[in-house]
């Protein structure tokens, strides 16, 4: 006698589709892009309060604007001096400016594709 059912745990040829698998799998992609976003948002959040302090002249000295500085230093790694400009705002501006955007960009993009597929 042959068995011509599939190995237990397959799903075989003929059977539809579970629905709830489909369900928990853009249950799962929804949290992965809020997950993706919060993240890229948290970074150039961060980024952006730098450039907002240096810009109001905030103490330094404090440990709160040494977090963020320290932070902002560490996601803009890559960006530093890309930018090299006698005015000093406008160096860190651009320096601290530019990362947030990429970040931005690339973070929402993959989240818009994980979005479409």
């Amino acid at each position: 006698m042959r068995n011509i059912d599939p190995v237990p745990g397959y799903q075989a040829y003929n059977e539809p589709p579970d629905p709830g698998r489909a369900l928990h799998r853009q249950v799962t992609t929804r949290r992965t892009t809020i997950t993706i976003c919060t993240i890229v948002d948290i970074a150039a959040g961060l980024l952006g309060l730098w450039i907002l302090l240096f810009l109001l002249d905030a103490n330094r000295g404090n440990v709160f604007v040494e977090f963020v500085r320290g932070t902002a230093g560490w996601l803009s790694w890559w960006a530093q001096d890309i930018f090299t400009m006698d005015t000093e705002w406008l160096r860190v501006v651009l320096n601290y400016g530019l990362p947030a955007v990429i970040y931005l960009l690339i973070g929402h993009g993959i989240a818009a594709r994980l979005n479409r597929a």
